[in-house]
C-alpha cells in the first residue's frame, strides 16, 4: 500500500478503523499504521478517535487531471501543451527543467506533494500531501530575457485574478513575487509564492519555468513549521476552501491566458492591476541586501516591474534585483 492509496480512503473525512483500512487496502494493520505515521510526518493531520479509527478533520479532494482538464475553457484546453498530476515530485519546476527541450510549450505539471519544493532565494516550500496546490508551467518565448521584465509580478496578478474568479477577496501583492493575505485582526501572511526561472538566450529564444505554490489549508503545525506568517484560502473563504480541482483549473486557465497576454503586451498589461493590489505602495520600507540597508517609502513599480523606493532626501530609487529583502520599516 502506498500513502496515496491510504489518503484516498480517508479523503471523505469519515472515520475508518485500522481493521477497515487494512481490509480495503489488502495489507496488515501494522502496514496501515506505518503509512498513517508517514502521512502525519508529511503534515497531513490524521486524527485517531479510539475505536472509531482514523479520520481527517475535513474532507479533501485529491487532484485529478481529467477533472481539471474538463473544467478548462475549450480555448485554453486547446492551447495547453500538457497537463500532468503526480503523487510526489522533488519539485514540479525541477521536473520541467529536467525535460528541457522535450517539454512542450505551456506544459503544466502538478504534484500532490513535493519532497524538495523550492521558494525564492533557495528557501524550502512546505508541500504536505493533499492540502495545497503545487504547480509549474513551462512557457517558451521568441524574445530574450530583457523582454520578460516584470514576468514574476504579472504572475502575481494572475494569482489574484484567479482568486477573484473564485469570489475570494482579501489578498494583495508584495514585490517581487509574494501573494499575502490575512485573517481579520492578524498580520498579513504568505498565501502564495511564485518562482520564475529562465533559460535560453539573452537576446534570442528562451523559456520560463513558472512555479506557483498556493495554500488552500494550513494546520497550526504547518504554520509553526513555516517560520513566518502564512495564510490559506480556507481562512479567506470562511473556513472551507473551494474544491482543489476547481482551484487548479481556474489557476491553469488564468495562467494560460495571462501568459498569452504577457507575450503580446508585456508587463504593461498587468501594471494597473498590480498597482491596485500593491501592498508596499505608500508604506515605510527597509531593504536589505549586498549593498547594505536602505529605508524609504514604497512608490509602486515602474514600467519594467522594478520596485520604486522614495528615499528620505526625495530621490526615487529603482530596485531591479530580487536578491534583496523587503520589509516594512
Amino acid at each position: 500500500m502506498q500513502p496515496a492509496e491510504l489518503l484516498a480512503e480517508l479523503a471523505t473525512g469519515n472515520p475508518l478503523s485500522g481493521v477497515e483500512l487494512a481490509a480495503r487496502t489488502g495489507v496488515t494493520r501494522a502496514a496501515v499504521w506505518k503509512q498513517i505515521e508517514a502521512l502525519r510526518a508529511r503534515g497531513v493531520p490524521i486524527q485517531a478517535e479510539g475505536t472509531r479509527g482514523y479520520r481527517l478533520p475535513w474532507p479533501l479532494q485529491l487532484l485529478d487531471a481529467a477533472r481539471i482538464r474538463a473544467a478548462l475553457p475549450a480555448a485554453v484546453a486547446r492551447r495547453l501543451g500538457a497537463l500532468e498530476v503526480h503523487w510526489e515530485l522533488d519539485s514540479t519546476s525541477s521536473e520541467l527543467q529536467r525535460r528541457g527541450a522535450t517539454a512542450p510549450d505551456l506544459g503544466v505539471v502538478l504534484a500532490e506533494t513535493q519532497s524538495a519544493g523550492r521558494g525564492r532565494r533557495g528557501r524550502t516550500w512546505l508541500s504536505p500531501p493533499g492540502l495545497n496546490l503545487y504547480l509549474s508551467c513551462l512557457k517558451r518565448f521568441d524574445s530574450g530575457f530583457a523582454a520578460l521584465s516584470g514576468l514574476s509580478l504579472a504572475i502575481g496578478v494572475v494569482v489574484l485574478r484567479t482568486l477573484e474568479s473564485l469570489d475570494i477577496a482579501g489578498a494583495g501583492l508584495k514585490w517581487p513575487n509574494d501573494v499575502l493575505a490575512a485573517a481579520p485582526g492578524q498580520a498579513p501572511g504568505k498565501l502564495a509564492g511564485i518562482l520564475v526561472e529562465l533559460s535560453g538566450e539573452y537576446q534570442g529564444p528562451c523559456a520560463a519555468v513558472i512555479g506557483i505554490g498556493l495554500n488552500l489549508r494550513l494546520t497550526d503545525a504547518l504554520r509553526a513549521q513555516a517560520g513566518q506568517p502564512a495564510c490559506d484560502l480556507a481562512t479567506l473563504a470562511g473556513g472551507t476552501p473551494p474544491d482543489r480541482n476547481r482551484v487548479a483549473a481556474a489557476l491553469v486557465a488564468t495562467l494560460v491566458e495571462g501568459l498569452r497576454q504577457f507575450e503580446r503586451e508585456g508587463f504593461a498589461a498587468f501594471a494597473d492591476d498590480y498597482a491596485r493590489h500593491d501592498l508596499l505602495r505608500g508604506q515605510p520600507l527597509r531593504l536589505s541586501g549586498a549593498g547594505g540597508e536602505r529605508d524609504g517609502i514604497g512608490a509602486g513599480v515602474d514600467s519594467r516591474g522594478a520596485l520604486l523606493l522614495r528615499l528620505p532626501d526625495g530621490e526615487l530609487q529603482r530596485i531591479d534585483s530580487a536578491d534583496v529583502t523587503v520589509r516594512r520599516a
